[in-house]
C-alpha cells in the first residue's frame, strides 16, 4: 500500500505565501493577529478568518480541559480558497485539513467547510488536537491510528477526510474478515481511498472501545506514559494491565458481535433495494431485446 505524500513536501508549499510575504501570491494572502493565534487567509475569506480568531480561544479551553494538558504554542492556521490547489498538494480529494506539527501549522480547505459533515470549529477542533499531542509527546512514540483516533474522539468523532456515514468500510471489513491491524497504522496511513476510509475508521473505533470500557481516564493515562517516554506498548500495558494484542482481539471481538450480516443488510436496506429494482429493470429489458430478436427471426422465417 502507498503511503501518503511527505509532510515536508506539503509544508513548503503552503509556507511559500507565509514565509517570503513580499514574493508570489503574497498579495493574496492576509492576517490577523491576535495573541494566542495567527491567522492567514486568501481572500474573499476575511468573514471566515474572523470566525476562527473568535472561536479559537473557546475551543482550545475545550481541548486542553478534555485531554488536561495545554497547548502552550502560537500556531498559525492558513485558511485557502482553492480546493483544486489543496487537493494538488496533498494527493487526495478526501482531505479537507492538515497539521503540521513541527511548524506549528495547520492548513484548512475553507470551501469543504460548507459540505456535510464539516464544521470550521470540528475541524480547527480536530486539528488543533494533533498540534497539542505532538507538543507533548514525541513524533516516534505516538502512534498514527492513535493520534487520529483521539483527534476524532475530542472533535465528537469529525475526521479530517470525508467519511460517509451512512456507510461504514469498517463494518464491511469486518464481516468479510479483511481490517488493517493496527500495528501498520503506526506510521501512516495507506493512501488508496478505502483503506485510507478504514485506517480512519478505525482510529476512531478502538479509541472508542477504550473509553467505552475504561473511562476518559484510560485515554488520558495512556497519553501520560507515551509523554513520560513509554512506548505503546508499555503504555497500554501498565495503564489497562492488558496487552496491545490482547486489546485489540477484545476490540474486534466486539466488532464482530454487533456487526452482524443482519444488521449490515438493514443499515443498507435502500442501497440493496436500489439495487435489486435496478438489476431487475436490466433484466426486464434483456428480455424484451430477446422477444424482438426473436420476432424478427419469425418475420424472416415466415417470408
Amino acid at each position: 500500500m502507498k503511503k501518503l505524500p511527505i509532510v515536508e513536501i506539503i509544508t513548503f508549499f503552503f509556507l511559500l505565501p507565509l514565509i517570503l510575504p513580499n514574493a508570489l501570491h503574497a498579495e493574496e494572502t492576509n492576517v490577523i493577529e491576535r495573541e494566542e493565534v495567527i491567522v492567514r487567509f486568501q481572500e474573499p475569506l476575511g468573514n471566515a478568518a474572523q470566525e476562527i480568531a473568535q472561536i479559537y480561544l473557546p475551543t482550545k479551553k475545550s481541548l486542553e480541559k478534555k485531554l488536561g494538558w495545554k497547548l502552550g504554542t502560537r500556531p498559525t492556521i492558513f485558511l485557502m480558497k482553492d480546493s483544486n490547489m489543496f487537493q494538488k498538494a496533498t494527493g487526495s480529494n478526501l482531505i479537507a485539513a492538515f497539521a503540521v506539527p513541527r511548524k506549528n501549522l495547520i492548513v484548512i480547505d475553507y470551501p469543504r467547510m460548507k459540505i456535510y459533515p464539516f464544521t470550521l470549529g470540528s475541524t480547527l477542533k480536530h486539528e488543533l488536537c494533533h498540534l497539542l499531542l505532538h507538543h507533548h509527546i514525541k513524533a516516534d512514540l505516538l502512534p498514527k491510528w492513535l493520534d487520529e483516533g483521539v483527534a476524532q474522539w475530542v472533535s465528537d468523532g469529525m475526521a479530517e477526510v470525508m467519511i460517509d456515514r451512512k456507510h461504514s468500510v469498517l463494518n464491511e471489513a469486518i464481516l468479510s474478515g479483511r481490517h488493517l491491524p493496527l500495528r501498520l497504522l503506526s506510521d501512516s496511513f495507506p493512501e488508496e481511498k478505502t483503506f485510507l476510509l478504514l485506517a480512519y475508521e478505525e482510529s476512531k473505533s478502538f479509541v472508542e472501545y477504550i473509553r467505552d470500557n475504561y473511562g476518559d481516564q484510560g485515554i488520558q493515562k495512556i497519553l501520560k506514559n507515551l509523554k513520560n517516554g513509554d512506548s505503546i506498548n508499555e503504555a497500554i500495558h501498565q495503564t489497562l494491565t492488558i496487552s496491545f494484542e490482547e486489546l485489540e482481539q477484545k476490540w474486534l471481538k466486539s466488532l464482530k458481535r454487533k456487526v452482524t450480516w443482519f444488521s449490515y443488510l438493514s443499515s443498507n436496506l435502500y442501497e440493496i433495494l436500489f439495487f435489486i429494482a435496478a438489476l431487475i429493470t436490466i433484466i426486464g429489458f434483456i428480455k424484451i431485446l430477446i422477444k424482438k430478436r426473436s420476432y424478427k427471426d419469425e418475420t424472416w422465417d415466415d417470408e
